[in-house]
């Protein structure tokens, strides 16, 4: 895409904003740091473009207070804008309430720029038995999304491939290293099958259904990227500016552009 391309769309839509939900300890802020590419933590602002002490923010939320309107940035990629929904997953039926009517209002925002772009929604896979909790049934059966694209995110996946590795151990013996691969990704597969979460989160009853879905593992990893997760969630876009404008954050990945420009 060319500069000015792309200095035209920054300036139309702004930053791609995305909300991020899930359960504390999901890894939702390794995500965020992985996408733009830091180890730092973001700078908080409210929505008046005031710079916010982070040591207040946390203050806030251990009383249980949270503004899911403060808008979180990396100073690594400052075309991104998050916001989380932290709260309400703790089972808060006043932070529920309160990202119920963020989303609302952002979902049908008239200026572009104040939209929410993607919602990312986490849930992680160390405890596959409890994957679709409350919090997860009353998002998507009550929250209206309009047409923003939700994306399902599958964190700590790597989880599943352990207990598939237990379960298999008699199993393995006599077989190559490639059939035991083969064996261990299939049983990760009627694991995760098993779970039932993916299809609880399509059901047509819902007000809100993923459009798509991504498996992140070994995020702990200093080598391990998001390209897969920033790859799903421009071709689950249906807006080509607002695809345009994301992959407008990631110029510096030219294989990651030229993927999605390809889908």
């Amino acid at each position: 895409m060319a500069t000015t391309d792309a200095q035209d769309l920054r300036e139309r839509i702004g930053r791609f904003r995305i909300l991020i939900v899930g359960r504390a300890n999901a890894g939702k802020t390794t995500i965020l740091q992985k996408v733009c590419n830091t180890t730092d933590d973001p700078e908080i602002y409210d929505t008046k473009g005031k710079k916010i002490d982070a040591a207040v923010v946390k203050s806030t939320i251990k009383r249980g207070n949270h503004d899911i309107t403060n808008e979180m940035v990396f100073k690594s990629n400052s075309d991104f804008v998050f916001h989380d929904s932290c709260g309400f997953e703790a089972g808060s039926a006043k932070e529920f309430e309160k990202m119920m009517k963020f989303i609302s209002e952002r979902v049908h925002a008239t200026k572009l720029e104040n939209r929410i772009h993607a919602i990312w929604y986490c849930i992680p896979m160390d405890e596959h038995s409890r994957t679709f909790q409350r919090s997860e049934e009353k998002f998507f059966s009550e929250c209206d999304t309009g047409q923003v694209p939700v994306v399902a995110i599958f964190t700590k996946f790597d989880a599943l491939r352990i207990v598939a590795y237990g379960e298999i151990k008699k199993e393995r013996k006599g077989l190559s290293a490639e059939e035991r691969s083969q064996r261990i990704a299939q049983r990760v597969e009627e694991l995760f099958t098993r779970t039932g979460v993916w299809d609880r989160l399509c059901d047509a009853n819902n007000r809100a259904r993923p459009k798509s879905q991504v498996r992140l593992e070994n995020m702990n990893k200093p080598n391990v990227n998001c390209d897969a997760l920033l790859e799903t969630t421009t071709l689950a876009l249906d807006d080509e500016e607002l695809r345009l404008c994301l992959m407008s954050t990631q110029q510096s990945n030219t294989e990651l552009c030229i993927k999605c420009a390809a889908g």
